[in-house]
């Protein structure tokens, strides 16, 4: 492996020393051999690992440093053979990879990788095995062709046991004139969300006789943020997933009150692993409370059709009577396409896995087993998109029905003055 090249980082360095750029900020520029840039890139990176120590599991956070460098591996690219990649090299061995694709208007990071040496004590104590490992995936990061990607809000990009969040990020392949562009394409996470205005709570008249006792719901929390999950086997990706997760739980407090608690999953505080089998993909979630949230998608084969089939939960409420709780069912049918398409749902779906846990998932998009070129196939709507839809066709039939009764009942009004006035 290349030693990084000093000379591409002198102006950050300058910048720190003045104190205008923040440290956690690097720029990473990939020139040509006439010393042109073709690459420029400006974020900062946080990573969350998982890995084996002798005592279990661990998860790991650490950042790129501001010593990191461009290696000279990283390449332009030479059209028709390769294409542009910029390689970040720190520490003992480690390394983040960004590979660039484009087509007539837009480009892309069309595969991100993150290769990492679990011998580097430093970040990895106690690891068991001491071997250098790689994870990667495919990102939303693209830009209209000739602008910069900008991205201020946290973009996180989960690969097989790594996550890595992007914050601030500025970056630009295919550059006409060794600098950013001011044009600029935002990313989907800083366009802003509709909030719905608070509506009052209605009075609720008094019972007229005793009912039992009913499970109290804690306050509901606003809606979970979407994220981007995938699963990568062997043989390439088996699961792409875009959907935001609410888990409602019912349990019992330590002064013996039974409640419904709605807990959010938050993609920032999570780290997403998984499995690829013939038979089964499975998406595995990881977070401080949540010792596992997992998805396990089946298929059919006579019917060509995947399904969600099973849903397991292994999760800590300090609140809890039992601190620790469990469920799960392997017996669904939900989310269902047909093989190689995808199924979508923008509409809330809530699933009811046990009599006491339901997960409710918001704007999914998901496919499972044959995935080609790591991209959603052919989309299938859900029922409750397409019953939303049918609301305003039935409207707007209606209305048309309307205004021809009334076009008729004119015009045989029209006609029948007309005969009051024929003449003898």
């Amino acid at each position: 492996m290349a030693a990084p090249g000093s000379a591409r980082r002198q102006p950050l360095l300058l910048l720190l020393l003045a104190g205008l750029v923040h440290s956690a900020s690097a720029v990473f520029v990939v020139r040509d051999g006439n010393g042109t840039a073709c690459i420029m890139a400006n974020f900062s990176a946080a990573f969350l690992t998982n890995y084996d120590t002798n005592s279990g599991s661990k998860n790991v956070t650490f950042d790129l440093p501001s010593d990191a460098g461009v290696l000279n591996s990283s390449s332009c690219g030479k059209e028709n053979m390769s294409n542009p990649s910029l390689m970040i090299a720190f520490g003992k061995g480690h390394k983040l990879t960004l590979n660039f694709t484009r087509n007539a208007t837009r480009y892309s990071v069309q595969m991100m990788s993150f290769v990492y040496n679990l011998s580097d004590t430093e970040i990895f104590p106690n690891a068991s095995s001491k071997e250098i490992r790689t994870a990667e995936s495919i990102t939303d990061i693209m830009a209209d062709i000739n602008k910069k990607y900008r991205c201020v809000s946290s973009n996180r990009i989960h690969m097989k046991n790594v996550t890595v969040t992007f914050s601030d990020t500025v970056i630009q392949a295919y550059l006409s004139n060794s600098s950013f562009s001011k044009e600029e394409t935002r990313c989907q996470q800083d366009e802003p969300s509709p909030t719905a205005a608070p509506t009052a709570p209605r009075p609720s008249p008094p019972p007229t006789h005793p009912s039992p006792p009913r499970p109290s719901p804690s306050p509901v929390p606003e809606s979970p943020a979407v994220d981007r999950y995938n699963v990568t086997g062997t043989n390439g990706t088996c699961l792409l997933a875009n959907m935001g997760l609410q888990l409602n739980i019912t349990y019992k407090k330590k002064d013996n009150t039974t409640v419904t608690g709605v807990f959010n999953v938050n993609p920032n505080k999570t780290h997403a692993n998984g499995s690829c089998t013939p038979q089964q993909v499975t998406l595995e979630l990881h977070s401080e409370n949540i010792r596992l949230l997992a998805f396990q998608f089946g298929m059919n084969a006579s019917s060509s059709r995947f399904f969600l089939h099973g849903i397991q939960l292994d999760m800590s409420l300090p609140e809890g009577r039992d601190p620790t709780f469990k469920a799960g069912n392997s017996s669904l049918r939900e989310l269902q396409a047909t093989m190689g398409n995808s199924y979508k749902c923008n509409a809330e779906e809530h699933i009811r896995v046990t009599e006491t846990f339901s997960v409710n998932i918001f704007k999914v998009w998901v496919q499972a087993f044959q995935i080609e070129g790591n991209k959603f196939g052919s989309v299938e709507e859900c029922q409750l998109d397409e019953n939303n839809m049918l609301i305003p066709i039935a409207v707007g039939g209606a209305l048309a029905g309307l205004v021809l009764i009334v076009l008729i009942a004119y015009l045989i009004g029209r006609k029948r003055s007309h005969a009051g006035y024929q003449t003898i």
